[in-house]
């Protein structure tokens, strides 16, 4: 499966939540391929979901894929609690 994590400039933030978002899925025994984006080139990738903080989330709504809005991108329990019903929930689409 494919997220893309977005932030304002596309290397920091968003390459903090790839990862973080990476490991939370394999923790969880799943396999999450990713892009670290800023918003201008986040608009109409490919991909299966993406992750953002909640301001740049809400530029994000016209996506045609599930945006998840993090508040606290510190807060790795918030990230897991928001990320994994998505994960699921796309593994169980695929039949993964």
């Amino acid at each position: 499966m494919r997220v893309v994590t977005v932030c304002g400039m596309g290397f920091g933030t968003s390459l903090m939540l790839l990862m973080e978002v990476q490991a939370i899925a394999q923790k969880h025994g799943f396999s999450v391929d990713g892009e670290a984006v800023d918003l201008g080139s986040a608009k109409g990738k490919t991909c299966d979901f993406m992750v953002a903080s909640g301001e740049i989330a809400a530029e994000l709504s016209g996506e045609s894929v599930e945006v998840v809005a993090i508040d606290n991108l510190l807060d790795k329990q918030e990230i897991e609690a928001k990320v994994m019903p998505v994960i699921r929930r796309i593994a169980d689409t695929k039949g993964a």
